[in-house]
C-alpha cells in the first residue's frame, strides 16, 4: 500500500489544473490508498518544499457576496468544503476563501462570458471540443444551482452529513444524463471543480487562496519579482514565505480596483 499525503494530492491537483479528478481523490486525500499512486508519481511532494512551520490562519470573517444569493452560497460553501476539506494541519477550500473567488469571478467578466464565442451552433461536442453550451458561466451556475436547490428543498445539501454530500457530488460528477435546468450535471460539476482548484491555488489578488494557504502548504514561493541571486544555484531549498502578485514591501496585498475580489 502506498501512503499518499493530502499535501501530495493537492499539489498534484494544482498541477493538473483543468483535469478532472474523482471527488474521493481530494475529499479523502488523507486516507488515500494505492489506487491513487499514479497521482503521487505524477507530482511527488518534495521534502525541501515543506514549510518549517504552519502559520495560524487569520480569523474568518463573513464574505460579502456580489453574485451568489444565500441559498446558492450555502451550496457552494458546503460543496467546496468537501472537494478540498481541511485537516488537522491545513485549512481547506472554505478556509482559503474559495467561495469568495467563485463569487467574484461569476460577478465579473468571466461570469458574463466576455470572451466566449456565443453564436452557436449549440450541439453536443466530443470530449476534445470542450464546452459546447449556450450559457455564460454565470448563467450556468445560476441555472444549475436553482435546479439543485429546488431538488433539495426538503433536505438541503448544506444540511447533509459529509458522507451524503460526497455521494451527491459523485452523482453530479457522473451525471451526464442528469439534467439541471438544461445543463448536464457533469458539466456543472466540472465547472465547479475547476473553479474550486483555481480559487484554492491562484494568487490571492483574485479573492481566493486566503493567507496564501495553499502555497504555504505545497511550498510554492509565489510571484517573486527577481531570482537574480539564485539563478546560478540548483537543487537548493527555497525556504521563504510566498509572495503575491500585488504584495508590497510590507506584505499588504494591493487589490486591483478593476478586480472585485477583495478577500474577506
Amino acid at each position: 500500500m502506498v501512503e499518499v499525503s493530502r499535501r501530495t494530492v493537492l499539489k498534484g491537483a494544482g498541477a493538473l489544473g483543468a483535469s478532472m479528478l474523482p471527488v474521493a481523490a481530494v475529499a479523502n486525500a488523507a486516507e488515500a490508498q494505492d489506487a491513487h499512486g499514479h497521482m503521487a508519481q505524477a507530482a511527488p511532494a518534495s521534502p525541501q518544499a515543506a514549510p518549517a512551520s504552519t502559520p495560524a490562519p487569520s480569523p474568518a470573517e463573513p464574505t460579502t457576496y456580489l453574485f451568489l444569493n444565500s441559498d446558492e452560497a450555502a451550496f457552494i460553501e458546503a460543496a467546496v468544503a468537501r472537494l478540498i476539506p481541511k485537516d488537522d494541519q491545513w485549512g481547506g477550500a472554505l478556509e482559503a476563501g474559495v467561495p469568495n473567488y467563485i463569487d467574484k469571478q461569476l460577478a465579473g467578466a468571466w461570469g458574463a462570458g466576455e470572451r466566449l464565442y456565443r453564436s452557436g451552433p449549440w450541439m453536443p461536442g466530443t470530449p476534445t471540443q470542450g464546452y459546447q453550451l449556450p450559457f455564460t458561466p454565470a448563467e450556468l451556475f445560476r441555472t444549475a444551482l436553482r435546479a439543485i436547490n429546488a431538488e433539495q428543498a426538503q433536505h438541503r445539501f448544506a444540511d447533509m452529513s459529509a458522507e451524503e454530500q460526497d455521494n451527491y457530488l459523485k452523482t453530479l460528477q457522473d451525471g451526464s444524463s442528469k439534467d439541471l435546468g438544461g445543463i448536464p450535471a457533469n458539466v456543472f460539476f466540472s465547472q465547479l471543480f475547476q473553479s474550486t482548484l483555481e480559487g484554492f491555488f491562484s494568487d490571492p489578488v483574485y479573492g481566493g487562496n486566503k493567507d496564501m494557504l495553499s502555497w504555504r502548504m505545497i511550498g510554492f514561493p509565489g510571484a517573486y519579482a527577481s531570482y537574480y541571486d539564485l539563478v546560478d544555484q540548483h537543487g537548493i531549498k527555497l525556504d521563504r514565505a510566498p509572495t503575491s502578485l500585488a504584495e508590497n514591501a510590507r506584505g499588504h496585498i494591493m487589490v486591483n480596483p478593476g478586480i472585485p475580489a477583495r478577500s474577506p
